[in-house]
This record gives C-alpha cells, sequence and structure tokens, in this order.
C-alpha cells in the first residue's frame, strides 16, 4: 500500500470489515485473494512471511500431535519411511516432520513441494538438514514420474483449492501414497476469525500472515462441506480449535488402525476422543 492510502485511512487489499467478514462466515469466500499469492507481492514482505509461518503454525495447526499420533508410530529405527509435503511453502512444516523424527531416533525422509518459485526458493536457502528435501513441482507432476511416498501430506492447502483442485489433489494422493495422507487446514468459524484477528493482532508487522490469514480463514473450508464432496475412502476430523484434517489410510493400513481402534474402544468406552493437540 501506498503512503497516500495508509494517509487516507484505506483498509489494505482483501481486508473486509469486521461485522461483514463475521456475517459471511456462514458461506465459503472462495473469490477473496491472498496478498502474498499475487506474482507482484512485495518480496520483503512475503519472505519475512515464509519466515513468520514457523512461529504461527505450532498454534494454529498441531502438527506435533499430529506427528505423534499419526505418523510416529509407523516409523521405524532401520526402516526409512518417506514424507511428501505438498505445497510446503516456506518448508516450516517439512523441516519440524525431519527434525521430530531424527529427535526419536527414528528414519524419515522428507519431500517438500512447491510450484512457487519463491516458495521453493525461500526454502532451499536454509541450512541444509539430513533427510530433507525439496523441489518446485506440482503433486501430479510426481504422479507422472510413478513416484511414491509412505505419508502424503499437506498444510493449509486445501483451502486455496477450487473444487475441481481440491478432487485433483485428492486423485493425486490417492496415487501418491502408499500408507497414510493428511490433508490439514482451518475449519471456518466466527471463533477462528475472532481468535485469529485477535491474537495477531499485535505481532506480526511487515508481513502478510494477520491480513492473508483472515483471509484464508474466509476460504476456509467447513467440515460438512467437505464430507458432502468426498469420494469413497476419505473422511474429515474435526480438531480444537476450528482445524480440520481430510485423511486417507491405504486398505492395509486402515485395516490395522481400525483393529486397534476397536481395541481401543473395548479397553476404554467412552473415552473423550475430541482432538485437542497443541
Amino acid at each position: 500500500m501506498g503512503t497516500d492510502a495508509k494517509a487516507a485511512g484505506h483498509r489494505p487489499a482483501g481486508r473486509v470489515p469486521l461485522r461483514r467478514a463475521l456475517a459471511s462466515l456462514g458461506e465459503r469466500a472462495d473469490d477473496a485473494r491472498e496478498a502474498m499469492d499475487a506474482a507482484d507481492c512485495d518480496p520483503a514482505m512475503l519472505a519475512r512471511t515464509y519466515a513468520q509461518f514457523r512461529y504461527v503454525n505450532p498454534f494454529v495447526s498441531g502438527w506435533r500431535g499430529m506427528y505423534r499420533r499419526e505418523i510416529r508410530p509407523l516409523l521405524s529405527p532401520r526402516h526409512p519411511l518417506t514424507l511428501l509435503d505438498v505445497g510446503s511453502g516456506g518448508g516450516d512444516v517439512s523441516r519440524s516432520l525431519a527434525a521430530w523424527a531424527a529427535r526419536d531416533g527414528l528414519r524419515l525422509e522428507v519431500t517438500g513441494i512447491d510450484p512457487d518459485a519463491r516458495a521453493h526458493a525461500f526454502a532451499s536457502s536454509l541450512p541444509p538438514m539430513p533427510g530433507l528435501s525439496f523441489r518446485r513441482a506440482l503433486s501430479s507432476d510426481l504422479v507422472a514420474e510413478g513416484a511414491r511416498f509412505d505419508f502424503v501430506v499437506s498444510n493449509h492447502v486445501l483451502h486455496h483449492l477450487t473444487p475441481q483442485e481440491l478432487g485433483g489433489l485428492l486423485y493425486d494422493s490417492e496415487r501418491l501414497c502408499t500408507a497414510r495422507v493428511l490433508h490439514a487446514d482451518i475449519a471456518r468459524s466466527r471463533f477462528a476469525y475472532l481468535g485469529f484477528g485477535l491474537a495477531t493482532a499485535p505481532f506480526f508487522r511487515g508481513s502478510f500472515i494477520r491480513d492473508d490469514g483472515l483471509i484464508s480463514i474466509r476460504r476456509s473450508y467447513a467440515p460438512e462441506e467437505l464430507r458432502a464432496v468426498l469420494p469413497p475412502g476419505w473422511w474429515v476430523e474435526a480438531g480444537s480449535p476450528s482445524r480440520l484434517v481430510l485423511r486417507w489410510d491405504a486398505p492395509a493400513v486402515g485395516a490395522a488402525a481400525a483393529a486397534g481402534a476397536d481395541a481401543g474402544a473395548a479397553a476404554g468406552a467412552g473415552a473423550d476422543t475430541t482432538v485437542t493437540d497443541a
């Protein structure tokens, strides 16, 4: 924004008055656009945004809990497994997953892919880590190559997608994955919008974190919207606070997980299963 616009009190592009934004959350704002997705967005603000994701995602995404619950139990200290992070952006989630596995003495090879040259350049510029690599690519590129991974994950990608693109991601994920898919995103709600707006108001100056984050919430799917369009074999888990995970298990993994769930239910019927990861 130019200095003239600031002096006139204009809102940044995409910012919506609070009352109107809250009233609109009953429907997905799929026509809203995040500033950082623009090809001509400010490069310094974009780099700052990528760098700040590592402070934001631990609070809003819940990957530490998902790693412990969904990924770590399948890992081994001897036999390496592979994980694909689709739309990895600045690479913070990819790096965290690789670091947690290494800290636990488990072998996990993580590949982050993103078609945006700016995201790929930022992620690749950070210090290298064993078992972590980045590529500039689409999931469809890897399908065409015949690539396979034990895990396919994404963080806050779903809300960027049209229904047709969402279908393409699910198609690609099934063909790329041999064990478990976890696509995590925000669940659109007034709580998410107000909570994120208040929590980030004093912070993240000079980046796109706050304004784009609020747009992301408006663009996000509600769990019931995803359930209405999912193909067979996929399901949505709603988490707290205002999270959702779109998941798919390969048949053998799904059968083993179901058997484990049945055993757990028999041992502790009535346990609270609400997801509340930090």
